[in-house]
C-alpha cells in the first residue's frame, strides 16, 4: 500500500494473537505497522513481532526495490514493533539504527546488542535528511514507554506516531464499529494513565502541519485528522466524550442485578437516552474501562463481600483509579444481607481520583429489593437525569 509516491507500508496483520499485551482480547486481530520511506537514503520505520519477521522484511524488500536502505528508525521499543531488528541488521549490514538513548539501553536488554558502531542517537527537535526528504524526531516519554520518539517527514507533512493514535484490530478486515471504539479501549488500557504526558506531545504537534498520520497500530489516518485529534483531546484531558450514565454492577444471586436493571428503566423513563448496563463478571473489563471513561456518568453497583467489596468490582475500580479515572458524577448502590458497607469501601477506593461529584442519593439493598430501596433508585435515577 502506497502512503505516497515515496511512503510505502509494509506492515503486517497478526490473527494469531486472542491476548494483545497477554491481557486484552483481539477478536479481530492486530496490526503491526513498519513503513518505507525511499529517497537517496531510504529509511524504514520500525519493525514487527518477531514471528512475522520473515514476511515483513520480504515486504520492505520489495518496497526498496533491490535498494539497500540507509536507516532503521526505532520509535517505540516494544517487542511487537523491536523484535525484528536483529533480522534486519543481520539482512542489511550497512544499515544504520536511529533511535533514542534510551531505547538503546533497552536494545541491549531485549536483543543483547545495542549496536555502538551502527547507530545514530537522536533527542528531541533532532532531524535526519534523507534526501527529498527530512525527518524531524520528538521526544514522547511516557507515551506510554519512556524511551518513544514520533517522527514527523516534513516534505510530504506526516506525522509517524509512535504507539499514538493506534487501536485494536488487524488492517485486513473490517471494523464494523469503525475507528473510535477500539482506538478508545486501546488508549484507555494502555495509555490512560499517561493523560498529562499524551497533553504534552498533542501541544507539539498542534504546531505542525499533518497530513497523515501513521500509527504502529491500525489503519493510515489521512482523512478529517480533527477528528481523531479531538478525540485523543478529551481522552487524554479526562474529558466527557459521550452524555450517559453507565450502570456497572456485579450481582451473586441476581438481586443486585435487579436493581442496576430498574435504575436503567427509571433512568430512561426519565429522558436519559443513553444507558450502559455492564456486568463485570461477564462483560470485557477492558470495555466495562472504555466506557467508565466515555461517558459522564458512573453508578457501581455491588455487593459488601468479606466485609469489603465483591472482588469484580473491586478489581474494576483498581483499574479506574489506576488510569487516573476523573471528573465524573458517581452514584453508588450497595447490597448485603446484614451490614452492608461497601459503598464506603468504595469511595475510600476512590478517594485518590480527582473532580468527582458524588449522588446524594444513594441506594442501600438487604438482600432483595423492597419498597424503599425501589423508592431510593427511584430518587437516585431522578437526580442522574437532571
Amino acid at each position: 500500500m502506497f502512503i505516497s509516491n515515496d511512503i510505502i507500508y509494509a506492515g503486517v496483520n497478526d490473527h494469531k494473537v486472542d491476548l494483545f499485551e497477554g491481557q486484552f482480547s483481539v477478536p479481530l486481530g492486530m496490526a503491526y505497522n513498519s513503513y518505507v520511506i525511499t529517497d537517496e537514503k531510504p529509511a524504514v520505520m520500525d519493525t514487527v513481532e518477531k514471528d512475522f519477521a520473515q514476511e515483513w522484511l520480504d515486504s520492505v524488500e520489495k518496497a526498496l526495490k533491490g535498494v539497500s536502505p540507509a536507516y532503521l528508525i526505532i520509535q517505540h521499543m516494544e517487542p511487537d514493533h523491536s523484535s525484528s531488528i536483529t533480522a534486519f541488521m543481520e539482512k542489511y549490514p550497512d544499515a544504520v539504527i536511529v533511535s533514542s538513548a534510551a531505547a538503546f539501553k533497552m536494545m541491549a536488554n531485549f536483543y543483547k546488542n545495542d549496536y555502538p558502531e551502527r547507530r545514530i542517537i537522536i533527542a528531541d527537535g533532532g532531524s535526519l535528511s534523507l534526501g527529498r526528504h527530512k525527518l524531524n524526531f520528538i521526544s514522547a516519554p511516557m507515551v506510554h514507554w519512556p524511551e518513544v520518539i514520533m517522527t514527523y517527514e516534513e516534505t510530504e507533512k506526516v506525522l509517524f506516531s509512535a504507539d499514538a493514535f493506534g487501536k485494536f484490530g488487524a488492517n485486513d478486515v473490517n471494523d464494523p464499529e469503525g475507528w473510535a471504539c477500539e482506538a478508545r479501549r486501546y488508549y484507555f488500557g494502555i495509555v490512560g494513565k499517561f493523560g498529562v504526558q499524551v497533553q504534552a506531545v498533542l501541544k507539539k504537534a498542534a504546531l505542525l502541519d499533518i497530513n497523515t498520520i501513521c500509527s504502529l497500530h491500525g489503519p493510515v489516518l489521512n482523512e478529517n485528522l480533527g477528528y481523531y485529534l479531538n478525540l485523543y483531546d478529551i481522552w487524554s484531558n479526562y474529558g466527557v466524550e459521550s452524555e450517559g450514565v453507565v450502570i456497572s454492577y456485579t450481582s451473586i444471586y441476581g438481586n443486585t442485578e435487579k436493581a442496576a436493571k430498574l435504575l436503567k428503566e427509571k433512568l430512561i423513563g426519565y429522558g436519559v437516552t443513553k444507558v450502559v448496563l455492564n456486568d463485570l463478571a461477564r462483560e470485557d473489563i477492558y470495555e466495562c474501562v472504555e466506557d467508565a471513561f466515555r461517558y459522564g456518568k458512573q453508578v457501581f453497583a455491588t455487593t459488601t463481600y468479606n466485609g469489603g467489596v465483591f472482588p469484580k468490582m473491586k478489581e474494576f475500580i483498581d483499574h479506574l483509579t489506576e488510569r487516573n479515572y476523573q471528573k465524573r458524577t458517581v452514584g453508588f448502590i450497595e447490597n448485603g444481607s446484614w451490614a452492608p458497607v461497601a459503598t464506603n469501601c468504595m469511595k475510600n477506593m476512590l478517594t485518590a481520583c480527582k473532580d468527582l461529584s458524588y449522588a446524594e442519593n444513594t441506594v442501600k439493598i438487604f438482600s432483595a429489593l423492597s419498597d424503599e430501596s425501589a423508592s431510593q433508585i427511584d430518587a437516585l435515577a431522578k437526580e442522574l437525569a437532571k
